[in-house]
């Protein structure tokens, strides 16, 4: 790149911060504070490459020039009084748009009549090659070049070489410290609206481009470390909650489940009661009717048994009077029998005494045969009537002690059961 075109870019970029100024509200003091900062950076550094090269060469190589590099040092000499007097200024001031504007004005100027009068002659005298050789040196000596403006340094050489290395050193130096300055300020301001949970101020940081720089890098480490911080926070307090939130679910869940096994136990308990309390009272109805049909059947046993010893005993009495009547009945008999054959016998032996004395032994003898025989008969028939009596009674006895037996031990094992 020539010398004449680099100048050419600087004017353009000059040009476009002040229309930027320009389009600003009139409230826009933090927007035309940087705008102003960045245009006197640009301005400083463009003016001393031209002062210490610039100038010098084409008033060395190109005829006719002078007047147009003296006049441009004295325009280059009011700018920097301004930019110097803006550099301390604040946006608010009355006087700040004014002076931006005045500043404005010089400079346009200033680049009209340099772009059209004085950079055609220096192309025109110089060739390409030793413009492009100067614009190498040009871009070189921006590295070192100041960026504040300073009024009252030297504008020619060799002053203005010597000391504008030294300001460019100087400047640097205190763009830097300016930045530190500035960015730690900044990166407090943001620290304190972060704990206090305020939107984080907004400072736009002051001074050349290398005092923004460096203040935007130390504001953005520290926004980092903030927020690395804060985001370490944010997570830990996301594992509490977490943790809390577990917890809390777990807690819920196990009072859930055990109020839910309560109600499932009580509801098994009750279950199990009403149960048990239907089988027992059904169990009980069971045993009270069973012990009732019990009582009954050991009552109608009891009757039973009573029936059955009264038939006993009237069969046994029945079979003694039976017998007693047939042993006196047979007795009656036998007497009347034996009364009978000794009537007989007597009427015999009377008739037969009267026929003859054998006939009448022979009716005594068998008058004695006739009687022994009834009277043999009649102790059989005592015998037989007897025995009948007893074989009679002995079974109705016997049937009535079993029977009574049977009833005594149904009763006993009814009572048992209840």
């Amino acid at each position: 790149m020539d010398a004449i075109t680099l100048l050419k870019h600087d004017h353009k970029t000059v040009e476009q911060l002040f229309k930027r100024f320009e389009k600003a509200g009139d409230r826009a003091y933090v927007e035309k504070r940087d705008i102003v900062d960045r245009f006197t950076e640009a301005l400083s550094v463009h003016a001393a490459i031209e002062e210490q090269l610039f100038y010098p060469v084409v008033r060395a190589t190109v005829p006719g020039t002078e007047d147009l590099a003296l006049e441009s040092l004295e325009e280059h000499h009011i700018v920097k009084w301004v930019l110097s007097e803006l550099d301390h200024m604040a946006p608010q001031d009355e006087r700040f748009d004014a002076k931006v504007t005045v500043l404005i004005e010089n400079v346009r100027h200033h680049v009209r009549e340099e772009e059209d009068d004085f950079f055609p002659r220096v192309r025109d005298e110089l060739g390409r090659n030793a413009l492009n050789d100067l614009g190498d040196a040009m871009a070189e000596a921006r590295k070192t070049a100041p960026t504040r403006p300073h009024p009252r340094s030297p504008d020619t050489p060799p002053g203005n070489v010597v000391v504008g290395a030294a300001a460019g050193v100087a400047d640097r130096i205190g763009d830097t410290v300016s930045g530190l300055a500035q960015g730690s300020v900044t990166a407090i301001g943001d620290l304190v609206a972060t704990v206090l949970r305020r939107k984080k101020p907004r400072m736009a940081p002051r001074g050349s481009s290398t005092a923004r720089r460096t203040a935007r890098d130390v504001r953005g480490t520290a926004s980092d470390a903030t927020e690395a911080a804060i985001e370490a926070t944010r997570r830990t307090k996301e594992t509490v909650d977490r943790a809390g939130y577990k917890a809390r679910v777990t807690t819920t869940s196990a009072t859930a489940g055990a109020r839910r096994t309560a109600r499932t136990a009580k509801r098994g308990a009750t279950g199990t009661a009403r149960t048990a309390k239907a089988n027992a009272q059904r169990t009980a109805r069971a045993a009270k009717a069973s012990a009732q049909s019990t009582a009954r059947a050991a009552k109608a046993n009891g009757r039973t048994a009573r029936a059955a010893k009264a038939s006993g005993g009237s069969a046994a009495r029945a079979a003694k009077a039976s017998a007693q009547s047939t042993v006196r009945a047979s007795k009656a008999n036998g007497g009347s029998t034996v009364r009978a054959a000794k009537v007989s016998g007597r009427s015999t032996a009377r008739a037969a005494k009267a026929n003859g004395g054998s006939t009448a032994r022979a009716a005594k003898a068998s008058g004695r045969s006739t009687a022994r025989a009834a009277k043999a008969n009649g102790g059989s028939t005592v015998r037989a009537a007897k025995a009948n009596g007893r074989s009679t009674a002995t079974p109705a006895r016997t049937s009535a002690r079993r029977t009574a037996v049977t009833a005594k031990r149904n009763a006993t094992g009814e009572r048992s059961g209840r």
